[in-house]
């Protein structure tokens, strides 16, 4: 099976979930023959939605990717989900395409799922349309969504290329607003025609000669139109808009028209490697490839997804891993229809294909025919927004854990696990509950080992707002020689997270132990003594002390050093910081209201409103410790329309109230622990 670039398109279909999506991949597949029957999601027959999880949930939680022949043309398409918190499977898919094919639903419109994937397709620089689809619905509203759009986008920029004849049960056709004229309806003539005249304009401000010519009053030809249409969709002065029902199969054939006729092909499609160098995609001179995913397979092992970026690879040749130099064999090519593998023996710049068992080859990483090969640059994805404490249920499965964890989140980016150093907690991190869930059931399938989850303790701190002096003497006789050590400190608030000073004279403390009593100090700032927390801010000064000439020792005045550091403690004002988020939430008009109140509860500050894409978007502070669920209660707010991203701002002193409840709730837990 061969391959020409130039009759190659490759996009990704990507929208809200359930605005049909998968249906559309589906129906796209066998209007090309490449399927004998049409998959339904309904019945568990898509070709997309091919894994028990999916056909479990009914929409696409993994990214499935996809190839057909159309009117001589080669289609390289992915279906992705448009759930938010699988993020980490739509990203790479954007990488490995050339244009975004955006679905709408007609009775919805412009939902959050639909404004991510125009962003992102903003993001990575590449081709937008739009697919009003499901014109077949009660309540479908075409013009409606279009002006949604327009207000969004521009309306010289958003514009329709078909208009749909009737709605709903009575939708019946599409038209052309570049067609026949005497096939639109008396009603749609005016608007085709505003429609028609804007693309006109459009396509002539693509061209100084087509400028003129059509101010001049001269017709444009077909080839030229589509030209103008072509050079304004890649430079993102055009999103076409087509309208279209998969279930009654009605304007799909027009969508794949006009990928063909106004996309741009793999040839177009430069890139800037890592290292700032414009990348030209050409059929000659070295191959190279990225690898935009890594999926894990219990029974095949590791699987990698590339895009051919310049040159053509061959089954069975070698490669170089341009990220860490080692040398790759890659075995049979193959491309993807859902879960079927179809082999291929040689791959051209545009294909999407996939290879079994690469050695060392990670997500992200590029492979090249030699070192004239360019390093493309990375992936960026989102910071996770909610967090499990992950524990072994059997003891001595741990290391599986970790290992099998460390897999997942090779193959999904979002997806992270950390070890919290001050909570000593393991802590798993993703998208969303159901993104967290579904990984497990991943790790059990991957290790054959079960886990506890909790909620992660956070990290809370305590600092002082005052100064104040400790003493501790510490002796203890037990036959032999003792124990002996006298300290004097004095503790004081100051910007660093710890300061330390002598002032010791007269050698009241020999300088020999000077350096254990610093230790001392910092073991005791490990656990502080309200909550058993990390003590920060803080200045110790030792002034003056005691010592033995035979009984004290380092450990002596790390002992005493501890207890007056907790002595000067108590008596300097302590007090309890909690890490404060900086919190952007992207909502629907409609839900404002309600989030605004549910932030009051949160002790959230709003810092201000702003609108993106036809949605509003809060800026916000938030104390962490409210944050642990808000990914669900977001999503349970708005009907699965919220979306949010949060970092780390600083920390805030703990309200009087709540940091009485946090210290009643450690000193019920933990008895005075001792020397």
């Amino acid at each position: 099976m061969k391959f020409e670039p130039n009759k190659i398109r490759n996009f990704v279909v990507a929208g809200h979930s359930g605005s049909g999506k998968t249906s559309l991949c589906d129906l796209m597949l066998y209007k090309a023959k490449a399927v004998e029957r049409l998959g339904s999601v309904d019945t568990k027959t898509s070709v997309s939605d091919f894994t028990p999880d999916e056909q479990e949930k009914g929409s696409s939680i993994y990214t499935s990717y996809m190839s057909c022949e159309w009117n001589g043309f080669r289609f390289f398409f992915s279906d992705t989900p448009g759930y938010g918190p699988f993020i980490g499977e739509v990203i790479p898919a954007y990488r490995a395409s050339g244009a975004a094919l955006v679905v709408l639903d007609a009775a919805n419109g412009l939902e959050i799922g639909a404004v991510r994937a125009f962003k992102l397709g903003k993001a990575f620089d590449i081709p937008k349309l739009a697919l009003v689809n499901r014109m077949d619905r009660d309540n479908a509203d075409f013009f409606k969504v279009v002006q949604q759009l327009q207000d969004a986008y521009g309306k010289n920029v958003a514009v329709p290329m078909t208009l749909p004849v009737g709605s709903g049960a009575k939708f019946e056709r599409v038209v052309s607003v570049l067609g026949d004229a005497s096939q639109i309806p008396d009603d749609l003539k005016d608007y085709a025609a505003k429609c028609k005249e804007i693309l006109l304009d459009t396509v002539a401000e693509a061209d100084e000669a087509l400028m003129e010519r059509y101010l001049g009053g001269e017709t444009l030809t077909e080839a030229e139109i589509l030209r103008g249409l072509h050079d304004a969709l890649k430079s993102g002065a055009l999103i076409p808009i087509f309208a279209g029902s998969t279930a009654k199969d009605i304007g799909i054939e027009e969508v794949m028209n006009g990928i063909i006729n106004i996309s741009q092909s793999p040839l177009e499609r430069t890139r800037v490697a890592s290292d700032g160098t414009i990348v030209k995609p050409a059929e000659d001179g070295p191959a190279a490839a990225f690898v935009f995913k890594t999926v894990i397979d219990p029974h095949v092992g590791q699987f990698a997804f590339f895009r051919v970026l310049t040159g053509k690879i061959k089954e069975n040749c070698d490669m170089l891993n341009l990220n860490n130099g080692t040398k790759e064999r890659l075995g049979h090519l193959i491309f993807l229809n859902g879960k079927n593998q179809i082999p291929i023996e040689e791959a051209c710049p545009g294909c999407i294909c996939g290879v079994a068992k690469l050695r060392a080859t990670k997500t992200g990483d590029t492979l090249g025919e030699n070192n004239q090969c360019h390093v493309m640059s990375q992936m960026e994805f989102p910071a996770p927004v909610i967090s499990y404490a992950i524990t072994a249920a059997k003891s001595g499965d741990e290391e599986k854990i970790m290992s099998g964890l460390q897999k997942l989140c090779e193959c999904d980016p979002t997806l992270h696990i950390t070890t919290n150093h001050e909570t000593h907690e393991a802590i798993f991190s993703g998208m969303g509950e159901q993104h967290l869930q579904i990984a497990l059931r991943r790790l059990k399938e991957l290790t054959k080992t079960d886990v506890v989850v909790s909620t992660p303790k956070v990290p809370y701190r305590e600092a002082i707002n005052g100064r104040a002096e400790g003493h501790y003497r510490h002796k203890k006789q037990s036959g032999g020689h003792g124990q002996f050590a006298e300290v004097y400190l004095r503790i004081e608030p100051c910007e660093e997270k710890f300061q330390f000073a002598n002032e010791v004279v007269g050698g009241a403390i020999p300088k020999n132990f000077i350096p254990a009593v610093e230790k001392g100090v910092l073991e005791a700032m490990e656990r502080g003594p309200l909550a058993g927390c990390v003590v920060e801010n803080v200045k110790v000064t030792v002034y003056d002390g005691k010592f033995h000439d035979v009984d004290s020792s380092e450990m002596a005045f790390k002992i005493a050093a501890r207890r007056a550091f907790n002595d000067a403690m108590a008596k300097a004002n302590p007090v309890l910081l909690e890490p404060v988020m900086s919190v952007k939430i992207i909502i629907p008009g409609e839900y404002m209201g309600d989030i605004t109140g549910h932030l009051n509860h949160k002790r959230g500050r709003i810092l201000g409103m702003d609108s993106e894409d036809g949605m509003q978007v809060l800026l916000a502070e938030i104390p962490q410790a409210e944050l642990a669920k808000y990914a669900t209660e977001l999503r349970s707010m708005t009907q699965g329309q919220g979306t949010f991203e949060m970092a780390f701002a600083r920390y805030e002193m703990v309200p009087t109230n709540v940091a009485n409840e946090i210290i009643a709730k450690f000193k019920a837990e933990h008895t005075e622990e001792e020397d």
